[in-house]
Formats: structure tokens, C-alpha cells, sequence
């Protein structure tokens, strides 16, 4: 996410902000095809496959390095923003993007029958993804103007859902077609065209000044609305996110096929989330993000009992699934983007990257948790306990955010008086 940092250069010394918009867009749509084809293709492939849902709970390491990105950050930040040297963005770009190429490669080559090798060779993918995300998110505070900033973090937002349609979308349509391994090899192809134009792109900035503050853990960590932040995005991402594991099996269950899942998401789904990330910039200037955030758990909450609903009751119909899925993906936008407004305000000018790098995490952390237990009591109980377990979990949440909210305003009204 794109926030504020001490470290910037001078206007005469930026490069020009469409090039930079273009280079961390296309690293962005990288990082969320490893997403799609991990967390939304992969899911309905070992389904569609056999595997049992507890093995294909298994993916989700995969989160790990996304989930404690945070205690590398600081020395990636260090490595990257020598004191009094030149930066070194385009360096960890390349040597994060060719291991996170080199990893999905290898998924390609192992294939869904060796589920062992390919969680390893996806956790590789990812702790290099994870890496790259630093670099990125860091370069692009520095290269862009305060005006250009919200084009930085509609890239970022846009990125995003074009490549978890590309890695969930289009992948599913490939390996129904051509089958695993190819379909892989065209993803590695994909993430190497996205990322040339970083690479090789053209950085005019300045080194970092020599007296330049160095990132620490513990200065966040010191700071209570960091403090509130964290326990404001457990909350919020337990309630939003905890249905997710399930709902492509649930649908290969329910007879749909990889292609018509593969459309629903690379289509209909990506769609509704960039209505709903457009949506919820515009809603959350408009309301306030705190409103936005708690309605957005609300109706998370109904899509939920929905899900519950259809699988208690058998309900097989694909244009009431679908649709039930699109809704999922812009409410999932709407209340994210109002989510990540706030915690902004949260992170210190002097090392904002680390302050959001600990936000993310903790979005990771959770995720994984969640994922864990829906895809357990899918598996042990039924779908229908799953949906049902993450309805009173979203009930919860929009119950309690306020609570939360308001705690974490008064932390920071009182940090600054």
C-alpha cells in the first residue's frame, strides 16, 4: 500500500510519474497472479483432483512470508536505501523476481499429485513476492508526487484484481485445457513481462542522505495506534476473509466446472472488486472509512448466512452461486479499501513503511488462522458448519469495530496532543 516516507526525492529529481505508475502497476498484477493461482486457481484444481479439503488447507504456508514479512523489512529497507549510496529497488525487484519466476517454474513441473513440492516451491514464490512488495511500496513513495500518490494506490488496488484474474481466472481456463504444467509455464512468462518494465526502467533518484532514520520494529511496535491498528485489522479481517478457503471447492462441489469457476473469477468477480475498490475510495471520502468499513462486515455477515443457507438447503444453482460469489468480491473491495484509508492515518511519517508492513502482516496472520479452521470444519462437519462459523465471526466483528474504532481515535487524539 502506498503511504508516506521520509526518505523522497526532489520534484526535478523524480522520474516522470506515468512511468513510474506503469512499472509498480505491472509488479503489483505479478505479485497477485502468485496470489490467484495459489489462493483461488490452486484450491479448485486439487478439488477437481481428489484432495480433501484438510490437504488443500496445506497451501495456505504459503501465507507464512506474507504473514511475517515484517521482521525482514527493516534490513530490506536498509539494503535497498543505502546511506549516501544509490537505491537499490531495481536490484531487489530483479532478484526477487527471478526466484518467485524460478519457484512457479518448479510448481509446474511437480504438479498437483506432488502436493509436498509444490506448497515448498509456492512458499519460495511467495517470501520472494513478499520481499518485492517492500521494495515496491517504498519506491513508489519516494518517486511519486503527493497529486500522483492516489494513481500509486489505484495501480496498486487495480493490480491487484487483474492478477488474481489473470493467476485465478485465466490459469483455471488454461489447465482445463492444456492441463498443469503448461498453464503454470504461461504464468512464469507473465510475471517476467510485468516486471521488465521495473527492472529495466530508468531511476534518476538521489542516494539517501547519510543521516537518513533507519527502520525499527520496536519504534512501531512502541507506538499505540500501531497497538490499535493491529487489533483493529484482526478483527476486521477474521469477519471478511474466513470464507474464502471454501468457496472454490465448495462450487467444484456443487458441479460447477473449472472453466465456468475460472470465467466467474477472472470475470464477474474481478469486476465487482474494482467497482468496489472505486467505490469504496469515493464512499469512504464521502461517509467517513470507519461507516464503510462496518457496513461493509454487515453485508460480508449476510453473503456468509447466504453461503450457509445454500449448502444446508443443497442449493445448486450456478447463477445464484455466481452471483452470491460477485457480491463477495466487491463488499470484500468496498470494505478493505475503507480499511487500509484508516490504518494509513495510523503509520509514523518517519517509517510508514514498517508501520503498514505490520498492518499486513497481521491481515496474513489472521487470514491464515481462519483459513485453517473453515477448510477444518468443511471438512469434518460440512460446508454449511464452515459458512455458519464465519457468519458469527463477521456478526462479531461488526459488533466490536466500533468499539475498536473509536479506542484506537482517542490513542492517536491523545499521542498528538
Amino acid at each position: 500500500m502506498v503511504t508516506t516516507h521520509p526518505v523522497a526525492a526532489s520534484p526535478a529529481a523524480r522520474p516522470s510519474a506515468p512511468r513510474v505508475i506503469a512499472a509498480i502497476g505491472g509488479i503489483y498484477v505479478a505479485q497477485s497472479v502468485i496470489g490467484g493461482v495459489t489462493f483461488t486457481g490452486l484450491p479448485a484444481v486439487l478439488r477437481s483432483a481428489g484432495l480433501s479439503l484438510g490437504e488443500i488447507g496445506l497451501i495456505f504456508l504459503t501465507v507464512l512470508p506474507w504473514s511475517f514479512k515484517f521482521l525482514w523489512a527493516p534490513a530490506v529497507e536498509r539494503y535497498r536505501l543505502p546511506r549516501g549510496r544509490p537505491h537499490r529497488s531495481r536490484a531487489v525487484v530483479a532478484i526477487g523476481g527471478s526466484i518467485a519466476a524460478g519457484a512457479l517454474a518448479l510448481a509446474g513441473l511437480f504438479g498437483p499429485a506432488a502436493l509436498g513440492p509444490l506448497v515448498v516451491s509456492l512458499v519460495v514464490a511467495a517470501f520472494a513476492t513478499a520481499t518485492v512488495d517492500i521494495a515496491c511500496d517504498g519506491y513508489a513513495v519516494e518517486s511519486l508526487a503527493e497529486r500522483h500518490r492516489g494513481w500509486g494506490n489505484a495501480a496498486q488496488v487495480g493490480g491487484a484484481y487483474m492478477g488474481s484474474a489473470i493467476g485465478g481466472g485465466l490459469f483455471l481456463v488454461l489447465v482445463d485445457h492444456v492441463d498443469w504444467g503448461p498453464a503454470t509455464w504461461v504464468m512464469c512468462g507473465v510475471l517476467v513481462a510485468l516486471g521488465a518494465l521495473f527492472v529495466f526502467g530508468r531511476d534518476g533518484r538521489p542516494a539517501a542522505p547519510a543521516d537518513a532514520p533507519r527502520p525499527s520494529l520496536m519504534a512501531a511496535l512502541r507506538r499505540p495506534e500501531v497497538r490499535a491498528g493491529l487489533a483493529l485489522t484482526a478483527l476486521f479481517v477474521a469477519g471478511q476473509k474466513w470464507i474464502l478457503l471454501v468457496i472454490g471447492p465448495f462450487l467444484v462441489d456443487a458441479g460447477l466446472g473449472l472453466s465456468t469457476i475460472g470465467v466467474l473469477n477472472g470475470v464477474g468477480a474481478t469486476g465487482a472488486g474494482l467497482l468496489g475498490a472505486l467505490a469504496g475510495g469515493a464512499a469512504a471520502r464521502r461517509f467517513g472509512a470507519e461507516r464503510i468499513a462496518i457496513g461493509a462486515l454487515g453485508l460480508q455477515c449476510a453473503l456468509a448466512a447466504a453461503l450457509a443457507a445454500c449448502a444446508l438447503l443443497h442449493v445448486r444453482d450456478p447463477g445464484l452461486l455466481g452471483a452470491i460469489v460477485v457480491a463477495n468480491s466487491a463488499i470484500m473491495a468496498l470494505g478493505f479499501v475503507a480499511l487500509y484509508a484508516r490504518l494509513m492515518g495510523y503509520a509514523s511519517p518517519d517509517q510508514a513503511g514498517v508501520d503498514f508492513t505490520l498492518f499486513q502482516c497481521m491481515d496474513g496472520i489472521v487470514s491464515l488462522i481462519g483459513w485453517y479452521l473453515a477448510g477444518y470444519l468443511a471438512d469434518g462437519f460440512g460446508y454449511a458448519a464452515s459458512f455458519a462459523l464465519a457468519t458469527a465471526v463477521a456478526l462479531l466483528a461488526s459488533a466490536t469495530l466500533p468499539i475498536l474504532f473509536a479506542r484506537a481515535d482517542r490513542r492517536v487524539a491523545a499521542t498528538s496532543a
